[in-house]
């Protein structure tokens, strides 16, 4: 039995750990059937390691999504190797630490800005850097952690993050012209590199342990992994500018 992603081609960023959900993403895209390629900044060398703990080998390529240069030349890069695109995975968020940990109303507007380039603004570049090679439509799946709530020590990744559901939404209105579908996975907390980056992202993750009606695996990333993917696949064929939640259901509880 083939694998619900056979025969598709995916992008896949933000592969930094074997801990986090787009390791996972890569991973399962891979066993179902796909053939993807990774992005990586600002250490390629240290994705490449990662990529060899996949199924199958799979290229690395270098990619600023705050670079016009980089983004420039991302379709010929990855038209080389994989010809065309089914699938576009944006798994990239990053605020300096004056925007985290408490400091929400000393933060200065500069990392304000960084953090909704990298954080919001990317998933619009990265796409369209892409579309190119999206002829045929196909599905972009982003990463999201619930913007509907302020929490603890979040910051302005929670601005950005909502920044960043909206996008999708507006990227949804505008692509599906072209049958191309953009969904956005809001997961619970992963304890990855963004979460390291995070002060007091235990006391975060807390919450989970009281509200959360499933049991929450911090150390778990498949259940949002698997999310993406069946995202990616053929099996939501007319749901857009969706929000997925692979979160326990603590989305769903009040208190």
């Amino acid at each position: 039995m083939s694998g619900i992603l056979e025969g598709k081609r995916v992008l896949i960023t933000g592969v930094l750990m074997e801990s986090s959900i787009a390791f996972h993403t890569a991973k399962l895209a891979q066993e179902q059937g796909a053939e993807i390629i990774l992005t990586a900044f600002p250490r390629p060398t240290l994705t490449e390691r990662i990529a060899k703990k996949l199924p199958k080998p799979t290229k690395v390529i270098e990619l600023d999504v705050t670079n016009e240069e980089h983004l420039g030349r991302l379709a010929d890069v990855v038209g080389e190797e994989l010809g065309s695109l089914d699938g576009v995975v944006h798994s990239i968020g990053f605020a300096p630490q004056d925007a985290l940990g408490g400091n929400f109303l000393n933060t200065p507007f500069e990392s304000v800005a960084t953090a909704m380039h990298v954080s919001a603004y990317s998933l619009k570049s990265l796409t369209m850097a892409c579309l190119p090679l999206m002829q045929n439509g196909g599905s972009v799946v982003g990463l999201t952690f619930d913007a509907q709530f302020a929490w603890p020590q979040y910051d302005w990744m929670g601005p950005a993050k909502a920044a960043l559901e909206a996008t999708s939404r507006y990227m949804a209105r505008d692509l599906g012209k072209q049958n191309i579908r953009c969904n956005l996975v809001s997961a619970g907390p992963i304890g990855s590199m963004a979460a390291k980056s995070i002060p007091g992202f235990n006391e975060l993750a807390s919450v989970w342990d009281s509200r959360s009606p499933l049991e929450w695996d911090l150390k778990d990333p498949e259940p949002a992994g698997r999310g993406v993917v069946a995202l990616l696949s053929d099996w939501f064929p007319k749901t857009t500018g969706e929000i997925v939640h692979v979160d326990g259901g603590l989305h769903a509880i009040g208190a």
